[in-house]
Formats: C-alpha cells, sequence, structure tokens
C-alpha cells in the first residue's frame, strides 16, 4: 500500500509539473501576442492531433519508467520528487520578465548578442549563440539561474525523467568493473551545465568519483551550488569543453552526456565523440541523451521542424538527420544501442575490451 500511495504521488506530482508547464506556455504565447508578436518566420506550423496524443503518451510511459527504475533501486525513489523550489519561487518571476527581451531578440534575429558585462574571448565560434534565444547563450549567472527552470517547462515537467534514463544503463555498463571498489570508479559528465546530471548519478552511485565539465563558468558556478547540497564526496567540476577533455587516455569507466549534441555543428559531434572515445577505459560505457531524431520518427518531422523556428538552434536541423550510431563506431565504440523515451533519445556505446 505504501508503494502505491506513493507511485500516486508521484504521478500527482509529476502530472501537477506537466499542467504548469502547458499553462505557462499557452498563456505565455499569447500574451506575447498581444505585447509582440512574432515575426512570421517565427510562427510554428500547427501539428496533427495524432502528433499532441502521441506526445502525451510518451510522457506517461516515461513517468512509468522512471517510477519503475525507482522502485527496482536504481536510484532512491526520493530522487523522484525533487524539485528546486526555491530557485523556482525566486526566479520564476525574472522568467516572465526576460520574455519581452527574448521576443524583440529573436524577432530581430540577433543570435550572438550577449550583455557588456559578459566575456566571449576564447570560445568556439559555435558556442556564442543565443540558444533558445535565452539572454546571453551559455555565458551569464542569468542565464544558469533561469536554465533548468526553462528547460523543465518546455518539456513539460519531464527534463527531469529524461535525464535520468542514462541511470540504468550507467549502473548496468559499470558491472563490467565489478572487481573495481566503488570509491574507484570514475564517471564523467561532459557539458553538465548546472549540474544535474551529475545530481541523479551521486543518488545512483553514492560512492563514485565524479567529473563533470562545461564551457561556461557561471553554469560551473551554479553546478557546484546545487552539488554542494548533497551528501558525498564533491564531484570535480572544470571548464573545459568537449573536443579537448583534460583527462588521460582511458580514465573513466563511464562518460554521459545529456541535451548536448544537438547543439554541436556535425563536425565537433565526431570531434567530441572522439575524445570521448579517448578518455573511456576499455570496457566502459559513453551513454548521450538528446532530442527524438526524424530519422526514427517520420510522423514528428513537423514538430521536430518547429523547434528551430521557435527557438535559435542553428545546428538542430542537421542533427535530427545525423547518424550518431555511425559516428560513434567510426571513433571506435561497439555494441552501440539506442533507447527512446518521451521525446528523447540515447545511444548507449561500449569501448572495446580489448582496447
Amino acid at each position: 500500500m505504501t508503494d502505491l500511495l506513493t507511485k500516486l504521488t508521484y504521478q500527482a506530482f509529476q502530472q501537477g509539473k506537466s499542467y504548469f508547464g502547458l499553462a505557462h506556455k499557452t498563456l505565455s504565447t499569447e500574451l506575447l501576442k498581444l505585447v509582440n508578436p512574432p515575426a512570421p518566420e517565427r510562427v510554428p506550423q500547427p501539428l496533427d492531433i495524432q502528433v499532441l496524443n502521441q506526445v502525451r503518451i510518451w510522457l506517461d510511459e516515461i513517468i512509468e519508467t522512471d517510477w519503475q527504475d525507482a522502485e527496482q533501486g536504481v536510484y532512491p525513489a526520493s530522487l523522484l520528487f525533487e524539485n528546486p523550489w526555491e530557485d523556482f519561487f525566486r526566479h520564476y518571476p525574472a522568467l516572465w520578465l526576460d520574455m519581452v527581451d527574448i521576443q524583440n531578440r529573436a524577432n530581430r534575429k540577433q543570435y550572438q548578442s550577449f550583455s557588456p558585462g559578459v566575456d566571449t574571448d576564447g570560445y568556439p565560434s559555435y558556442y556564442l549563440q543565443n540558444f533558445h534565444h535565452q539572454t546571453d547563450g551559455y555565458l551569464s549567472e542569468k542565464s544558469a539561474e533561469l536554465y533548468d527552470l526553462q528547460v523543465d517547462i518546455l518539456f513539460n515537467g519531464g527534463a527531469d525523467a529524461m535525464r535520468r534514463r542514462v541511470l540504468a544503463p550507467l549502473k548496468q555498463g559499470l558491472t563490467e568493473f565489478q572487481s573495481v571498489p566503488p570509491k574507484q570508479i570514475r564517471v564523467l559528465d561532459v557539458a553538465t551545465g548546472t549540474g544535474r546530471t551529475l545530481r541523479y548519478i551521486r543518488a545512483a552511485l553514492p560512492q563514485a568519483s565524479l567529473h563533470g565539465i562545461d564551457l561556461s563558468p557561471a553554469y560551473l558556478r551554479k553546478a557546484n551550488q546545487l552539488l554542494s547540497e548533497i551528501p558525498g564526496e564533491l564531484p570535480q567540476l572544470v571548464q573545459a569543453s568537449g573536443e579537448a577533455i583534460p583527462y588521460l587516455d582511458n580514465y573513466f569507466h563511464g562518460v554521459t552526456s545529456v541535451f548536448l549534441f544537438h547543439e554541436l555543428p556535425p563536425q565537433v559531434r565526431q570531434q567530441v565523440i572522439a575524445e570521448c572515445f579517448r578518455v573511456t577505459k576499455p570496457g566502459g560505457l559513453f551513454i548521450i541523451c538528446d532530442s527524438i531524431q526524424a530519422i526514427d520518427f517520420p510522423e514528428m518531422q513537423p514538430m521536430l521542424e518547429n523547434f528551430p523556428v521557435t527557438f535559435h538552434e542553428p545546428y538542430y536541423r542537421s542533427y535530427i538527420t545525423d547518424d550518431l550510431v555511425q559516428r560513434l563506431e567510426q571513433a571506435g565504440f561497439e555494441t552501440v544501442r539506442t533507447e527512446n523515451h518521451f521525446v528523447s533519445k540515447y545511444w548507449i556505446a561500449q569501448k572495446p575490451i580489448e582496447s
């Protein structure tokens, strides 16, 4: 009875987040139409009711999978109810205030606009973008404070459940190293952002040595804040890019990357995969989580085409037709398999033991 009550509570919690996300998007869209209408080229095409129904079904399915993984002990059930309430109440008003600026910047096609105090020196050109039209791209404290809330609203409350889908294959893959003491297991999160994926990995692997890299100092500061709130050894965070990972060859037993690859140009995707192969131990895993692709669900093509219309995502159209299995195998990974959960896709690749 306790498990049933917990499950019903979790389902109600997730439904509340979903309804909130839908309500916010509907209300904000209508208000912006009155205050500052989107440019004609930014108006998305209407979606067929079957597409919308399928997305709803997928959301219900990932919530069920999330619950089952917790019930089977992949991670604590308490993780299901984690929500940054303090951040929500503090930053949700700022999200509304930022919307008019975002709309203005989007309508004017100002895709590389940064505040005067933001230092853009030394970053790769592909990174200096206002991804999602967000203020200062990934390079300011304001962006880092709003990011998790923005993403959760975008995915109707399903963002954390999507991130947690890397945990089951990661834990399963690490059984390859059963002779290694838990404290000596090393896991790297590439483009860790605000550290939410590392936070979940810590819950699933409480003794492992965790590491994260990201290009943004502002996001790393936010990650350090969030990760310092939980017990256990503090993950080591380093400012670095995925195409130049500052670690030794064959160093990590597992490597993850969540919501990165659709924001990389094709040639950089291959460079990042090659670097992840280099730092992964023989027998270790590399797990990618990102958007679904048109090559998997042709019926979702209209929804996927709407994404870069509504948001500034300059590399998304190439991503949705990119064969990442081929890229992973080209780098040297083998036994690559894929999974789909909600509107996300996962690649689970192993480095050959004989490497």
